[in-house]
């Protein structure tokens, strides 16, 4: 049935916030003020909040009173759900009172919220093509990254003429809570921080708005400072996991090709997801001399991961600690292992931690930056032969068996199938060589067949892209080498 846009929408706001039907007027004249009072005949037979919102502007924009810019839509759209957003104190006090009898409880709540307000973009978030496919190393989770939307060109040309600002200085600062956005920097109108301390520090947890995966979340120091992994690192991984009941917490490393897209300020990732990583066996068990109290074992994953399981947190820090100690100066020239050169360093490490069965578990990925002539991006970074479908850092969540890769993938492996069909097709030229292969391989591919194979394929390379990032290769060689650094820790004085 339709209804009047404007009504429908304030409707929603009201049952959805601490307005009242006394506040209808003043709500929408907020609105008026934010898409023009031309919009006030436009109806609708929509009920979503978010398909309202996203109709006001295109209804505002249809009468000029909204700018073509996405980034002026994208303000505009924030700041009409800001209207049904609790403000900051008040969501902070619901979240922690509820906190007191279910921490489970208030997490759905604030994540319920924060997908209601159009801050975890949803709808955006489902146009992503995901999958799984069997490996070596078991199921690998496959991702082409559709949600964040392309800029457009006449936004980037206006961006170089746009006033230099250092407010907020990252997309992770505090100061990003209701900002109101500008060209080269997103909309937070609605966006909201649960403050949480550790160590006596003030720290924030949010949702990512694009999210790769299941209540994909961040926690951020509250302090614009540079990520660093040390043993504050594994203390507040385990501190989290322990705050957020169902959540995994991780890091990702804090050196340049292995670290993630955002070094310059500290932050963890975690969120209620079970990635392949996290269900691989123990390939080879470990003892460490001094933590009897312990398990440990080499996780079998293309690369290389030492698994550390137990209920006493303080041990666990330390062994992780001493492990990571150990790792930054270790170098073995027979493995290609090398700490530092020209007083750079190479070595660092991913952490992921996670409490399973009222025990912390703890994997610490062993990270080697080092580049070569022969691999100029990085020797334990994907290799120039798999770039075409990935090239990118392998940050956290790919560590741990998600990958994440580039738009361009969509068009491209659609092409690539057409190829093996015998079809008019257009390969790009950095796929010809894979695709000549995929066709020598599959001579008489079907149509019904074609996507699955191009899928595997694709599961496949980023399988080897793992490998590639790897510093202790599969096989038994890759075993020993991998064996001798753990002497060579259990050797070294705690």
């Amino acid at each position: 049935m339709a209804e009047n846009l404007v009504n429908a929408f304030v409707t929603k706001v009201i049952e959805n916030s601490d307005y009242e039907e006394m506040d209808r007027i003043y709500l929408t004249n907020r609105v008026f003020a934010l898409v023009g009072d031309g919009v006030a005949e436009v109806v609708t037979e929509s009920s979503e909040a978010i398909e309202l919102k996203d109709q006001l502007l295109q209804a505002g924009a249809q009468v000029g009173s909204i700018s073509e810019f996405a980034h002026i839509q994208e303000s505009i759209g924030a700041q009409l759900m800001d209207l049904m957003t609790p403000s900051p104190s008040r969501l902070n006090r619901q979240f922690w009172e509820t906190y007191k009898t279910s921490p489970e409880k208030a997490i759905a709540d604030f994540y319920k919220q924060s997908k209601q307000n159009d801050y975890v973009k949803t709808k955006a978030i489902a146009q992503n093509i995901a999958y799984k496919a069997p490996t070596t190393y078991g199921d690998l989770e496959i991702t082409i990254n559709l949600s964040k939307p392309e800029k457009d060109p006449k936004a980037i040309a206006a961006a170089k003429h746009a006033v230099a600002s250092d407010y907020p200085k990252c997309q992770l600062c505090m100061e990003n809570e209701g900002y109101l956005g500008r060209i080269n920097h997103p909309a937070r109108s609605n966006h909201r921080v649960i403050r949480f301390q550790m160590e006596g520090n003030d720290w924030g947890f949010q949702y990512s708005p694009y999210a790769y995966f299941n209540e994909h979340a961040i926690f951020f120091y509250s302090q614009h400072e540079p990520m660093h992994i040390s043993a504050l690192t594994f203390e507040r991984l385990l501190t989290i996991v322990e705050t957020f009941p169902g959540y995994f917490a991780g890091s990702n490393a804090d050196l340049p090709i292995v670290g993630g897209s955002i070094l310059t300020h500290e932050h963890y990732q975690g969120g209620r997801h079970v990635f392949p990583m996290e269900v691989a066996d123990i390939k080879e068990k470990l003892v460490f001399r001094g933590f009897p109290e312990i398990e440990a074992g080499i996780v079998n994953w293309p690369m290389s991961v030492i698994r550390l399981r137990s209920d006493n947190k303080e041990k666990l820090v330390a062994l992780a600690t001493k492990v990571l100690e150990c790792w930054r100066v270790y170098s073995d020239e027979t493995a290609g292992v090398l700490a530092a050169s020209e007083g750079e360093p190479h070595h660092t490490i991913t952490p992921i931690a996670r409490r399973k069965n009222g025990k912390f578990e703890l994997d610490l990925v062993l990270r080697d930056n080092q580049t070569s002539s022969e691999h100029p991006d990085g020797i334990y970074h994907p290799h120039q032969d798999v770039q075409h479908i990935k090239k990118e850092n392998i940050g956290l969540i790919e560590v741990m068996g998600l990958a994440i890769l580039p738009p361009r993938l969509k068009t491209e492996l659609k092409e690539v199938e057409a190829y093996l069909l015998g079809k008019d097709s257009q390969v790009a030229p950095i796929h010809q060589a894979w695709a000549d292969e995929l066709k020598t391989k599959n001579p008489m591919v079907g149509k019904d067949a074609v996507a699955g194979i191009v899928r595997q394929a694709v599961a496949d390379i980023f399988a080897r892209v793992l490998e590639d990032a790897g510093v202790y290769k599969s096989g038994s060689e890759g075993l020993k080498h991998f064996k001798d650094f753990i002497s060579f820790v259990n050797a070294t004085q705690a």
